[in-house]
């Protein structure tokens, strides 16, 4: 298995995904459906590391060993929650039954008139965030996102929501260009949507308990929330099978304040605190799981000390 996530290759490709896409769309998303059935069986046979990787984080969250069907299964939910971006970005909430959990914590945020940092994770769909535009049409928001990271699926779905491409603060970019973004999308009161379980490599990381055992967390947005002194709210969009969406709103933190001299113990401290929140939504449906590597790994060269990174230093 690769040392980092960012080393696995994309799977499927550019022609694979606008065919599902485009069934799905022009014969309806039964159809689609019905497909992911042999796209999970080819997933499991010709990915070993993931497969592997699946199986391990469920003996972790289920607390036991576990057989053939619940990694067909956990890959079927992945699958499904891809395709369901599609209708997603297309504008077809119509077709979801998504269920908002305290949307008055978020509200309570943004009445301040000042961005909000959203921390989500590759749990479930982040995507589903996008009800909030159909209901409160004035709401600015920018998502954090490597294009290149899996350029066949980000190419496609831009191309189904141009406007949603061009919202994206491109991870990709050198830290300075990445902080001033940033920078300039909280001084216009816009969601800021951080996908916060990731390391990008040589960025720095701290370690956290997470289901047993210490793995490593960016540190990157506690520095962007304290030196930008934004609120930070947890956002997590669970996948419940069929049409179904629970998405959930949880204050994470009104304000952040992480002083040099305590950087590191503090850093430590809020990186903890993600992780056992991220953990107790990740128990309400394991299956919604999908960061198909070794989230524990320990290997140095995939790792960076605990620091200041640029991305938060240009923003001072």
């Amino acid at each position: 298995m690769s040392t980092h996530w960012s080393e696995r290759h994309e799977g499927g490709g550019r022609f694979a995904l606008w065919l599902i896409c485009t069934i799905g769309l022009r014969l309806g998303r039964g159809c689609a459906r019905a497909l992911l059935y042999p796209i999970t069986l080819y997933f499991f046979f010709r990915r070993a590391a993931e497969r592997g990787a699946s199986r391990d984080f469920l003996r972790r969250a289920c607390g036991r060993p576990v057989g053939t069907f619940a990694v067909l299964r956990h890959i079927h939910c992945y699958a499904a929650t891809i395709l369901d971006r599609a209708f997603l970005l297309s504008g077809s909430l119509r077709r979801f039954d998504i269920r908002v959990h305290g949307l008055e914590q978020l509200e309570m945020q943004m009445a301040h008139a000042r961005g909000v940092l959203l921390l989500g994770a590759h749990i479930g769909s982040f995507e589903v965030l996008r009800v909030l535009a159909v209901a409160r049409p004035g709401i600015c928001m920018r998502v954090v996102m490597d294009r290149q990271q899996t350029p066949a699926m980000t190419e496609l779905l831009h191309a189904l929501n141009p406007a949603v491409a061009a919202s994206v603060i491109d991870a990709g970019q050198d830290g300075v260009s990445i902080a001033m973004a940033i920078h300039d999308a909280a001084t216009q009161g816009a969601l800021i949507g951080l996908l916060a379980d990731r390391a990008r490599p040589r960025e720095a990381t701290h370690d956290a308990q997470f289901f047993g055992s210490p793995a490593p967390f960016p540190v990157a947005p506690y520095l962007i929330a304290s030196m930008l002194q934004l609120p930070s709210v947890l956002c997590f969009g669970l996948y419940r099978g069929g049409n179904r969406y629970d998405l959930y709103f949880e204050t994470f933190a009104e304000c952040i304040q992480i002083p040099r001299r305590e950087r590191e113990a503090l850093l430590g401290e809020w990186t903890q605190r993600y992780a056992a929140r991220l953990e107790h939504y990740t128990r309400l449906d394991p299956y919604n799981w999908f960061n198909f590597y070794d989230f524990w790994h320990r290997s140095t060269d995939a790792r960076a000390v605990v620091g200041e990174p640029a991305a938060s230093r240009s923003i001072a």
